[in-house]
């Protein structure tokens, strides 16, 4: 078993500058989704792919893997995460040779565990090597949805008309960001994490499906970091 652990981690916030390495109680926030990774089985090495030497610094000290800084192609607004991750796999195995598989943790989610990113490499052995995607079950139900046309608020479900209890809606979910584990071969194929059979890691605990993307994911982060068991 051989996994490439990738971490995605551009320079360029806008919402919360320079996100990646603000401290959050007490160290860079990259480092934590290093340290989840950090002498898991099956795990070969820690690669970050990042843009900006001060996020290449503070990950090499931590314990990653930083052979270069990406492309500036890669590193835009609107730079997607599978061309990325395409662009690190290429490189790797060019280098080290095949890999079973490539775990993306973003390190917007902090609060993923050891045993979550454990369970997620079990699920991707046990279900013939697809790819295993983290969800959680939506807050908000579609079928209580709505969504504005021309100044009128429209059901989003519209094909729903009967009022439902909560415990009598049918169970939904969303992805979480928190993992995605393919197989080289299927992402090279398909330039998605979504095409072919996902097998699910449902993440129930609200702590670790919190992804940072907003100044107030940043305030709900610094008031439950402290009671993560890492």
């Amino acid at each position: 078993m051989k996994i490439l652990a990738l971490i995605t981690a551009r320079g360029g916030s806008k919402r919360i500058p320079g996100k990646n390495i603000k401290n959050l109680c007490g160290k860079p926030l990259i480092e934590w989704s290093i340290n989840a990774a950090k002498g898991l089985d099956g795990i070969c090495d820690i690669l970050v792919s990042t843009d900006n030497q001060n996020i290449a610094n503070i990950s090499i000290k931590a314990g990653a893997l930083v052979p270069w800084l990406r492309p500036k192609k890669l590193a835009e607004d609107n730079s997607s995460s599978v061309n990325v991750a395409l662009h690190a796999i290429q490189w790797y195995q060019n280098l080290y040779g095949q890999v079973d598989g490539i775990l993306l943790l973003q390190p917007t989610s902090p609060f993923r565990t050891k045993k979550t990113i454990l369970k997620g490499i079990e699920l991707f052995f046990e279900n013939e090597m697809q790819s295993v995607v983290s969800f959680s079950p939506v807050r908000d139900h579609p079928y209580w949805c709505f969504e504005l046309k021309n100044g009128v608020m429209n059901k989003y479900a519209n094909n729903h008309e009967k009022h439902f209890q909560s415990q009598d809606l049918p169970p939904v979910y969303v992805t979480n960001g928190a993992l995605y584990l393919i197989t080289p071969a299927n992402l090279i194929e398909n330039e998605s994490f979504y095409k072919g059979k996902i097998t699910p890691l449902i993440i129930d605990n609200q702590k670790e499906c919190l992804d940072i993307d907003t100044e107030f994911d940043w305030e709900v982060a610094e008031m439950i970091c402290s009671q993560v068991d890492e």
